[in-house]
């Protein structure tokens, strides 16, 4: 990864190829030299193997056409689609950067001053972005690395999945037994869930023995209810506003619930523990994790989100890279208060 803008100036020479590119399902390439001239017509290409190979040639052409060997392709990473394109350069030895899309936006209209847009123009203006030395090396995560971030991802998906299952069944519970969380504490709990999972609801506990109910709760909760507990529950039961009708099928969304409730829970439980044998192979992180307060899943989103440290020459870059350096607010006598920028990974920003 890059660290100084005169760095990244360094490695544009007279022997540099300057291909500017805009990810979408038809990616749009555009040709410069050092100087930002073109250097030929605008290629076309699909993303897709033949495509990319297409990308190959065209560039190969210019650069012997024109004597310029050092191939650099620069790509705007908006959305998803230019990670193919990245790993697959990559694999090719071609040097691929990416420049911040904010930049691409505010330089838009130097050349012409119009704020047209189209997949020509912005491909030339991210070339001319590029030129400037305004761009970065992507972090493109392989092996173990590649494995954590794919892995941290499917976490946050299922957490989010599962806070919108706690959403609906909040609802629920509002509709049909609203006094039920002013017993439990959270119908996640084994004795609440359990409750749940077999419909009780304010008619079925009403009907209900205190003995039979109690019973019932043991079965998932030997400790921590008791029959103060289920009289409690009675009563809340007894005087509840809950919806009386269409039970039936409010049983068999319940159920449905917690059926998806409990199976994102144990997926949770096997990927914790996929996630912990993956970040036991990276270098350090056992180490890491010995620091009090830090788990599991702190270090492996770290490594999910940084890669390999050694792509970094400086701890600083870790620090740009969640956003966390300072930002000054100063003009003249006036000095505002000192902040962080935030530019940067928010779920690395949130970790650290």
């Amino acid at each position: 990864m890059d660290f100084t803008q005169n760095n990244r100036l360094a490695q544009i020479t007279a022997q540099t190829l300057i291909i500017g590119d805009v990810a979408k399902h038809k990616h749009v390439a555009r040709a410069i030299d050092d100087r930002g001239v073109d250097l030929t017509k605008r290629l076309i290409f699909t993303n897709t193997q033949d495509g990319f190979q297409k990308l190959m040639e065209w560039a190969g052409n210019i650069a012997q056409a024109h004597g310029r060997p050092n191939i650099m392709i620069d790509m705007e990473p908006t959305g998803h689609y230019w990670l193919n394109l990245a790993y697959y350069l990559k694999a090719e030895g071609i040097k691929t950067v990416v420049v911040n899309p904010m930049k691409v936006k505010r330089s838009k209209e130097l050349d012409d001053d119009s704020p047209t847009k189209n997949d020509t123009k912005d491909a030339k203006v991210i070339a001319q972005v590029m030129r400037d030395g305004r761009y970065h090396e992507p972090i493109l995560p392989e092996d173990v690395y590649a494995e954590l971030r794919e892995g941290m991802k499917l976490y946050d998906m299922i957490k989010e999945d599962q806070s919108s299952i706690k959403a609906q069944m909040n609802n629920a519970s509002d509709r049909y037994f609203p006094e039920f969380l002013t017993v439990f504490k959270d119908w996640t709990g084994k004795a609440a869930l359990h409750l749940l999972e077999q419909s009780y609801l304010p008619k079925d506990i009403v009907q209900a023995s205190e003995e039979e109910l109690l019973f019932e709760v043991k079965q998932a909760a030997k400790r921590g209810v008791g029959i103060k507990k289920i009289q409690h529950l009675k009563q809340a039961a007894q005087n509840s506003i809950g919806l009386s009708t269409g039970l039936t099928m409010a049983r068999h969304e319940i159920r449905y619930l917690i059926d998806q409730y409990k199976a994102l829970e144990q997926r949770l439980i096997t990927l914790e523990a996929q996630l912990e044998e993956l970040v036991l192979q990276v270098p350090g992180a056992d180490r890491m994790m010995d620091i009090k307060g830090v788990g599991v899943l702190t270090v492996a989103g770290f490594f999910a989100e940084v890669g390999d440290l050694r792509q970094y020459k400086d701890p600083r870059q870790i620090i740009k890279l969640a956003g966390l350096n300072l930002k000054m607010n100063q003009s003249g006598l006036f000095k505002g208060k000192t902040t962080i920028t935030k530019r940067g990974r928010k779920r690395l920003r949130s970790l650290l």
